[in-house]
């Protein structure tokens, strides 16, 4: 049997101990893998290459992908979908393994429905996918955002500055949520509750009452002012899948907070450093399971399906339940995060 496998979206830490788990599973079954090259893209323009043993030695502790990515939806482009399932012909791939988000798992969930069978792996550091508890990607990220947090802390308070973090999160905020509970930041704003300016400032100079001269602020780059209903984003361009380009978030709240506090306040933005570095172990152990659960699903031609994390069982649940819906933040985890605000 022929395998393909494909890493699309942006990149994150355990996409090569997965990939590696699929190549090793799979050569030890009898199996062929090819790699498709950068996501759907590759795909469309019929380029990939063989993976052997050879190929996936090494990479288990590098970060990125060794197949590369690309946000590329065959699904926008004119007679896109045709040209898949004719070069996955060509190619003679029998089962083909999307390993993504849900735009990129969503892709897959179509392609099922036009008979390809289709497997999907779960990766994205913002850790939204509703039919898991955890992607892979996702540890990691929280461990940059934990580790700068760790580094500013002891700026600010020499500065007696207020720090503002701004972290990824589109509509949902567990990065900032398990971020900043784990770096002792002093306030968390995330997508899922609107919040107001005045309340940040009001918790800062609560803090200054006390005699805490400094604080830091995490931010998702999706959250919500209430004032404006709506987040703030870089420009009116969208991507391949319809999404806009957050971001600018972090650079609003500082003016503010400095205009209205009086505080020497300073923004940083983490962006990609939050998808770049080696993986923690966590994703190392949790890519590598469900790649080799991924292959097991073929093996029993058990297809349409993405493996997921219960517990710590993984399980296999439809393409359609992993793509239908975000998971969002478990308010109760943020109101934990609450207690240590201002």
């Amino acid at each position: 049997m022929k395998i393909g496998i494909l890493t699309g979206g942006g990149d994150c830490p355990g996409l090569n101990p997965a990939i590696r788990a699929v190549v090793k599973k799979s050569l030890k079954l009898g199996y062929e893998v090819i790699g498709i090259r950068d996501g759907w893209k590759g795909l469309v323009d019929l380029n990939y290459k063989n993976l052997d043993s050879n190929a996936v030695s090494g990479i288990l502790h590098l970060g990125g992908t060794i197949l590369g990515t690309s946000r590329t939806n065959p699904f926008a482009k004119e007679g896109g979908p045709q040209k898949v399932i004719e070069n996955l012909n060509k190619l003679g791939i029998e089962a083909l393994i999307a390993i993504g988000g849900d735009d990129t798992l969503g892709v897959a969930n179509k392609l099922y429905g036009m008979g390809i069978n289709t497997i999907g792996i779960p990766k994205t550091i913002d850790n939204d996918l509703s039919a898991t508890d955890f992607t892979f990607g996702f540890d990691s990220a929280v461990n940059v955002v934990m580790n700068a947090l760790d580094n500013l802390h002891s700026t600010a308070e020499s500065h007696h500055r207020v720090l503002v973090v701004e972290v990824m999160g589109r509509h949902a905020g567990w990065i900032a949520t398990y971020g900043g509970l784990s770096g002792g930041a002093d306030y968390i704003l995330i997508p899922e509750k609107p919040f107001t300016i005045d309340e940040v400032c009001d918790s800062i100079k609560r803090r200054q009452s006390t005699g805490r001269t400094f604080s830091l602020i995490v931010v998702a780059e999706g959250a919500v002012l209430a004032e404006a209903e709506r987040a703030v984003t870089k420009d009116s361009k969208i991507d391949a899948f319809g999404h806009v380009a957050l971001g600018g978030i972090g650079k609003f709240l500082c003016e503010e907070i400095e205009k209205r506090t009086g505080s020497e306040t300073r923004d940083v933005v983490l962006g990609h450093l939050q998808r770049g570095g080696n993986p923690t172990a966590f994703d190392r152990i949790l890519a590598t399971r469900y790649g080799i659960a991924a292959v097991n699903l073929i093996q029993k031609k058990d297809f349409g399906k993405m493996v997921a994390l219960r517990g710590n069982q993984i399980i296999a649940v439809s393409l359609e339940e992993g793509v239908t819906r975000s998971k969002t933040v478990d308010m109760e985890l943020y109101e934990i995060a609450e207690t240590f605000f201002g």
